[in-house]
Protein backbone atom coordinates (compact mmCIF):
# COMPACT_ATOMS: atom_id res chain seq x y z
CA UNK A 1 0.00 0.00 0.00
CA UNK A 2 2.76 2.45 0.85
CA UNK A 3 4.40 1.57 -2.46
CA UNK A 4 1.31 2.83 -4.30
CA UNK A 5 1.35 6.03 -2.25
CA UNK A 6 5.03 6.51 -3.01
CA UNK A 7 4.45 6.09 -6.75
CA UNK A 8 1.44 8.42 -6.71
CA UNK A 9 3.05 11.17 -4.64
CA UNK A 10 4.98 13.00 -7.42
CA UNK A 11 1.85 13.17 -9.57
CA UNK A 12 -0.29 14.40 -6.67
CA UNK A 13 2.32 17.03 -5.76
CA UNK A 14 2.56 18.20 -9.38
CA UNK A 15 -1.21 18.40 -9.75
CA UNK A 16 -1.56 20.29 -6.48
CA UNK A 17 1.20 22.76 -7.33
CA UNK A 18 -0.39 23.45 -10.70
CA UNK A 19 -3.82 23.83 -9.12
CA UNK A 20 -2.40 26.37 -6.65
CA UNK A 21 -0.63 28.29 -9.44
CA UNK A 22 -3.85 28.57 -11.43
CA UNK A 23 -6.17 29.02 -8.40
CA UNK A 24 -8.17 25.99 -9.48
CA UNK A 25 -7.92 23.54 -6.58
CA UNK A 26 -11.68 22.97 -6.48
CA UNK A 27 -11.75 22.20 -10.20
CA UNK A 28 -8.79 19.83 -9.90
CA UNK A 29 -10.49 18.10 -6.95
CA UNK A 30 -13.59 17.49 -9.05
CA UNK A 31 -11.53 16.31 -12.02
CA UNK A 32 -9.46 13.88 -9.98
CA UNK A 33 -12.58 12.53 -8.27
CA UNK A 34 -14.18 12.05 -11.69
CA UNK A 35 -11.11 10.26 -13.07
CA UNK A 36 -10.99 8.07 -9.97
CA UNK A 37 -14.65 7.12 -10.48
CA UNK A 38 -14.06 6.31 -14.15
CA UNK A 39 -11.11 4.07 -13.27
CA UNK A 40 -13.27 2.09 -10.83
CA UNK A 41 -14.96 0.54 -13.86
CA UNK A 42 -13.36 -2.89 -14.16
CA UNK A 43 -13.37 -2.89 -17.98
CA UNK A 44 -11.57 0.46 -18.17
CA UNK A 45 -9.03 -0.59 -15.55
CA UNK A 46 -8.35 -3.81 -17.47
CA UNK A 47 -7.92 -1.92 -20.74
CA UNK A 48 -5.50 0.49 -19.06
CA UNK A 49 -3.38 -2.43 -17.81
CA UNK A 50 -3.57 -4.48 -21.01
CA UNK A 51 -0.15 -4.48 -22.71
CA UNK A 52 -1.80 -5.40 -26.04
CA UNK A 53 -3.69 -2.10 -26.14
CA UNK A 54 -1.63 0.69 -27.69
CA UNK A 55 -1.24 3.67 -25.39
CA UNK A 56 -2.23 6.14 -28.09
CA UNK A 57 -5.47 4.28 -28.82
CA UNK A 58 -6.30 3.91 -25.15
CA UNK A 59 -5.56 7.59 -24.49
CA UNK A 60 -7.81 8.68 -27.35
CA UNK A 61 -10.65 6.39 -26.22
CA UNK A 62 -10.26 7.42 -22.58
CA UNK A 63 -10.30 11.13 -23.42
CA UNK A 64 -13.37 10.60 -25.62
CA UNK A 65 -15.07 8.89 -22.68
CA UNK A 66 -14.19 11.83 -20.43
CA UNK A 67 -15.15 14.50 -22.97
CA UNK A 68 -16.76 17.49 -21.31
CA UNK A 69 -15.29 16.68 -17.89
CA UNK A 70 -11.66 17.59 -18.56
CA UNK A 71 -9.94 20.81 -19.54
CA UNK A 72 -6.67 21.08 -21.46
CA UNK A 73 -4.45 20.73 -18.39
CA UNK A 74 -6.28 17.71 -17.02
CA UNK A 75 -6.20 16.08 -20.47
CA UNK A 76 -2.43 16.56 -20.50
CA UNK A 77 -2.27 15.09 -16.99
CA UNK A 78 -4.14 12.01 -18.21
CA UNK A 79 -1.79 11.71 -21.19
CA UNK A 80 1.24 11.78 -18.88
CA UNK A 81 -0.31 9.14 -16.59
CA UNK A 82 -1.12 6.84 -19.52
CA UNK A 83 2.31 7.35 -21.13
CA UNK A 84 4.01 6.41 -17.86
CA UNK A 85 1.65 3.50 -17.15
CA UNK A 86 0.37 5.18 -13.98
CA UNK A 87 -3.33 5.75 -14.69
CA UNK A 88 -4.09 2.98 -12.19
CA UNK A 89 -2.73 5.28 -9.46
CA UNK A 90 -5.43 7.91 -9.99
CA UNK A 91 -7.35 6.99 -6.82
CA UNK A 92 -4.24 7.40 -4.67
CA UNK A 93 -3.32 10.60 -6.52
CA UNK A 94 -6.78 12.02 -5.80
CA UNK A 95 -6.54 11.07 -2.11
CA UNK A 96 -3.13 12.69 -1.72
CA UNK A 97 -4.28 15.79 -3.60
CA UNK A 98 -7.19 16.14 -1.17
CA UNK A 99 -4.82 15.70 1.75
CA UNK A 100 -2.58 18.54 0.48
CA UNK A 101 -5.62 20.71 -0.13
CA UNK A 102 -6.99 20.05 3.35
CA UNK A 103 -3.62 20.85 4.93
CA UNK A 104 -3.37 24.13 3.02
CA UNK A 105 -6.96 25.21 3.66
CA UNK A 106 -6.97 24.14 7.32
CA UNK A 107 -9.70 21.55 7.32
CA UNK A 108 -9.85 17.81 7.85
CA UNK A 109 -12.19 15.39 6.11
CA UNK A 110 -13.87 13.27 8.76
CA UNK A 111 -15.89 10.15 8.06
CA UNK A 112 -18.66 9.62 10.59
CA UNK A 113 -20.63 6.38 10.70
CA UNK A 114 -23.69 6.68 12.85
CA UNK A 115 -26.26 4.10 13.84
CA UNK A 116 -28.97 6.67 13.12
CA UNK A 117 -29.16 9.85 11.01
CA UNK A 118 -27.68 12.81 12.88
CA UNK A 119 -29.99 15.66 13.77
CA UNK A 120 -28.84 19.23 13.09
CA UNK A 121 -27.99 19.87 16.74
CA UNK A 122 -25.99 16.66 17.01
CA UNK A 123 -24.15 17.48 13.79
CA UNK A 124 -23.23 20.97 15.03
CA UNK A 125 -22.12 19.64 18.44
CA UNK A 126 -19.98 16.95 16.79
CA UNK A 127 -18.32 19.59 14.57
CA UNK A 128 -17.53 21.71 17.64
CA UNK A 129 -16.11 18.79 19.65
CA UNK A 130 -14.02 17.54 16.72
CA UNK A 131 -12.69 21.01 15.96
CA UNK A 132 -11.49 21.30 19.56
CA UNK A 133 -10.06 17.77 19.59
CA UNK A 134 -8.39 17.84 16.16
CA UNK A 135 -7.37 21.51 15.99
CA UNK A 136 -8.76 21.87 12.47
CA UNK A 137 -12.10 22.60 10.91
CA UNK A 138 -13.73 19.20 10.30
CA UNK A 139 -15.73 18.51 7.14
CA UNK A 140 -18.09 15.72 8.10
CA UNK A 141 -19.08 12.99 5.69
CA UNK A 142 -21.87 11.20 7.54
CA UNK A 143 -23.31 7.83 6.64
CA UNK A 144 -25.69 5.56 8.50
CA UNK A 145 -24.56 2.06 9.51
CA UNK A 146 -27.25 0.32 11.54
CA UNK A 147 -24.83 -2.50 12.47
CA UNK A 148 -23.23 -0.09 14.97
CA UNK A 149 -26.37 -0.56 17.12
CA UNK A 150 -25.86 2.89 18.67
CA UNK A 151 -23.26 5.65 18.86
CA UNK A 152 -20.74 6.69 16.21
CA UNK A 153 -17.51 5.56 14.58
CA UNK A 154 -15.31 8.49 13.56
CA UNK A 155 -12.33 8.34 11.19
CA UNK A 156 -10.25 11.51 10.92
CA UNK A 157 -6.98 11.05 9.06
CA UNK A 158 -5.12 8.28 10.86
CA UNK A 159 -7.26 8.58 14.01
CA UNK A 160 -10.23 6.34 14.74
CA UNK A 161 -12.66 7.07 17.54
CA UNK A 162 -15.00 4.14 18.16
CA UNK A 163 -17.86 5.33 20.34
CA UNK A 164 -20.31 2.73 19.01
CA UNK A 165 -22.19 0.14 21.00
CA UNK A 166 -20.85 -2.55 18.67
CA UNK A 167 -17.27 -1.42 19.42
CA UNK A 168 -17.93 -1.42 23.16
CA UNK A 169 -19.36 -4.94 22.99
CA UNK A 170 -16.33 -6.12 20.98
CA UNK A 171 -13.90 -4.60 23.49
CA UNK A 172 -15.80 -6.16 26.39
CA UNK A 173 -15.75 -9.57 24.70
CA UNK A 174 -12.01 -9.27 24.13
CA UNK A 175 -11.40 -8.49 27.80
CA UNK A 176 -13.61 -11.36 28.92
CA UNK A 177 -11.91 -13.92 26.70
CA UNK A 178 -8.34 -12.83 27.49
Amino acid sequence: MSEIATLARPYAVAAYKRAKETASTAQWSETLAFLSAVMKDERIAQAADNPKVKKEQFTAAFLDLCAGHLNGESENFVKVLVANGRLDLIHSIAEQFEYYRAEEEGYLDVEVCSAYPLEDGEHAKLVTVLQTELGKQPRLHVRVDESLIGGVLIKAGDRVIDASVRGQVQRLATRLYN
